[in-house]
C-alpha cells in the first residue's frame, strides 16, 4: 500500500503520517525531513534554504525525484511532502491533503520551533508562495488544486486523534479493486 499525506506547513502531516505508518505497519518517508537534512547540511535555516531552492532548481528536482523514485519503487510506505500526491501519481492507493487555517498553523510552527507566531506566519507566508509558484513553473502543478486527493481534511477542526481516526478510517474502509475510483494525475509532466 502506498499512503500520501500532502498539506502546507503546520497542518499535520507529519504528526499524522508517523501514525498511520505506526497503525498500518509501513514505512514512513517525510520530504520534510529530506528538505531539513539538505538545509543542515549546507548550515542555513529552512528560510534560507528555501531562498536558495528559489535560485537553484535542482534542490526542489532532487528531493522530488527522490521521492517519486520511493513511490514507484517501494512498497509499503506513508509519502509525506507538500507534492506527493502529485509525485505518487497513479502508484497511490490513497491520497490525503490536510490543512488548517494560517493562523493555527503559525501558532502550531511557533511551538514546534520555539519562535512567535508572527514570525512564523510571515515565514510560512513566504515559503508557501515561492513553493506555489516553483511547482507551478517546474511542473506546471497548481498546488490550491485538491481534487486529485482522496480525503482533504481541516486539521483545526479536530483535535489530533479525532484527525488521525478519520485518515485511519478512510485507510480501513479502502478497498483496493483495480483502478475503478482512482482519479488520475495526468497533464502533468515531472522534469526533474
Amino acid at each position: 500500500m502506498l499512503l500520501t499525506v500532502s498539506g502546507p506547513p503546520g497542518s499535520g502531516k507529519s504528526t499524522n503520517a508517523e501514525r498511520l505508518a505506526d497503525e498500518f505497519d509501513l514505512e514512513h518517508v517525510s520530504g520534510g525531513d529530506i528538505f531539513r537534512s539538505l538545509a543542515d547540511e549546507r548550515d542555513l535555516s529552512l528560510a534560507e534554504f528555501n531562498e536558495l531552492a528559489e535560485e537553484d532548481d535542482q534542490i526542489d528536482r532532487d528531493l522530488d525525484r527522490r521521492l517519486r523514485e520511493i513511490a514507484v519503487d517501494r512498497d509499503g510506505v506513508v509519502l509525506e511532502s507538500r507534492l506527493s500526491g502529485w509525485l505518487a501519481g497513479d502508484e497511490a492507493d490513497l491520497r490525503f491533503w490536510l490543512d488548517a487555517p494560517l493562523s493555527v498553523r503559525a501558532d502550531r510552527i511557533a511551538d514546534r520551533e520555539d519562535k512567535s507566531a508572527d514570525r512564523a506566519r510571515e515565514e510560512t507566508e513566504t515559503r508557501e508562495e515561492s513553493e506555489a509558484q516553483r511547482y507551478r513553473e517546474y511542473y506546471g502543478i497548481d498546488i490550491a488544486d485538491l481534487t486529485i486527493y482522496d480525503v482533504s481534511l481541516n486539521t483545526a477542526r479536530w483535535d489530533e486523534d479525532q484527525a488521525f481516526r478519520i485518515l485511519s478510517d478512510a485507510v480501513d474502509a479502502y478497498e483496493p479493486d483495480g483502478d475503478e475510483g482512482k482519479y488520475p494525475v495526468t497533464g502533468v509532466t515531472y522534469d526533474f
